[in-house]
């Protein structure tokens, strides 16, 4: 079996000039999956064999004939358990939903990744409902992060399973969604990429929602151009390999290095590696400037009744809750309910203030072409130090 590059984009060349089977890769990915000594039972809640295998036989049919193909046919990537997929039933990592009916279409993201010649090898774990950083879900189990198996650390959430499906190798690129973290938390803990674009850029439409306001489609991979890829793949977009953005073409980037709020409490380790990669960058050819945004100190009291996550999940968990309340994550309700604090004067606040700090932010902040700050303060702790509910719940909020 031919052992696979590592990004997408060079995957898709050895596809392109024949040193790769899309077969080949699909077989990879299910062995993988199927390894009792790996973590594929927890990272996996659905895997799609049959439809996969016969996706890629098709892809490797075709680009055999020597017919266009689109330029990611072929490439099997990880679907998080929140999109809806035609003949599966999404369940959002939760037991409230396992009889639910199965989804009739592909969400709109799907179908364009579908579209994009990408195979769904099958649909990955994640926190219940996408509500919380850590990554734990005592439904379905929790993967291992990578970096030590030994004493199994959290990958991150809510898009854990979508993590652990790229650094396993079985899933080219990750699909995940990321409302205030969940890509790029599970991202940094297990050394990828995640981005996380601008909020419904991407339509939304045949997912679970967590935050009506906030919710984003995004994705995880090896690499920024994986991430770009899947972006463009996502949003229905061409996609030539020869546009993805390199690291030598840009020159002199300004970039704001944000030193107050967010490296409260990062330890010795987090800090030493986020030193290095701004040397790194420096080195480079970056302009890097210390600049701090005293607006940021007010976060914990503007998100000091669950933000907006809380009351506009519970708009769409009314119903469920009062029939099943017994089968929710209690961390998760917890969450959830912290929505019935928020009165409507409460809310319509909420919405006027993060409009005037965006504003603020913009004025503050437009002289540089991008700002940068450590992505999580902590290192990856252990599932079962997490047991405790107030242990994990000052983690989750490190980690937010």
């Amino acid at each position: 079996m031919s052992t696979a590059p590592q990004s997408l984009l060079s995957m898709a060349e050895a596809l392109a000039d024949g040193r790769l089977r899309s077969r080949d890769l699909v077989e990879q990915a299910l062995d993988r999956i199927a390894d009792p000594q790996g973590e594929g039972a927890r990272t996996f809640v659905a895997v799609h064999a049959e439809a996969a295998r016969a996706a890629a036989d098709e892809s490797d049919r075709l680009r055999k004939l020597g017919g266009p193909l689109p330029a990611l046919s072929g490439l099997p990537v990880s679907v998080k358990d929140l999109f809806d997929e035609a003949g599966s039933v999404t369940k959002a990592g939760s037991r409230v939903l396992e009889d639910a009916a199965p989804a009739t279409q592909d969400a709109p993201a799907i179908a364009n990744l579908r579209k994009a010649g990408l195979i769904s090898i099958g649909r990955t774990s994640m926190t219940e409902f996408a509500f919380s950083g850590v990554g734990i879900n005592p439904h379905t189990g929790t993967p291992a992060n990578p970096w030590d198996r030994a004493n199994r650390r959290i990958p991150g959430g809510s898009s854990s399973g979508a993590a652990i499906s790229v650094t396993d190798g079985v899933a080219a690129v990750g699909i995940g969604s990321d409302t205030g973290g969940s890509c790029r938390i599970p991202a940094a803990l297990t050394g990828l990429v995640g981005y996380k674009p601008t909020a419904s850029r991407i339509s939304t439409a045949g997912t679970v929602p967590l935050s009506f306001t906030l919710d984003s489609i995004g994705s995880l991979g090896r690499t920024v151009s994986c991430c770009w890829a899947a972006d463009r793949a996502l949003s229905g977009q061409s996609i030539n390999p020869t546009d993805a953005p390199e690291a030598e073409t840009v020159s002199a980037p300004r970039l704001g290095v944000l030193r107050n709020y967010v490296t409260a409490g990062v330890d010795d380790t987090v800090a030493r590696t986020y030193e290095h990669a701004l040397q790194r960058l420096e080195q480079a050819g970056a302009i890097l400037t210390d600049v701090t945004f005293p607006e940021l100190g007010t976060l914990p009291e503007i998100n000091a009744l669950g933000g907006f996550p809380a009351p506009e999940s519970l708009t769409w968990h009314a119903k469920l809750i009062k029939e099943q309340a017994d089968l929710y994550d209690p961390f998760v309700l917890k969450r959830i309910l912290r929505g019935k604090e928020q009165t409507a004067v409460d809310y319509i606040t909420l919405r006027l203030r993060r409009r005037a700090l965006i504003a603020k932010a913009a004025e503050a902040l437009d002289a540089y072409d991008a700002i940068l700050m450590p992505t999580v303060p902590i290192i990856a702790p252990r599932i079962n130090d997490l047991h405790d509910d107030a242990i994990y719940a000052a983690t989750n909020l490190l980690l937010l």
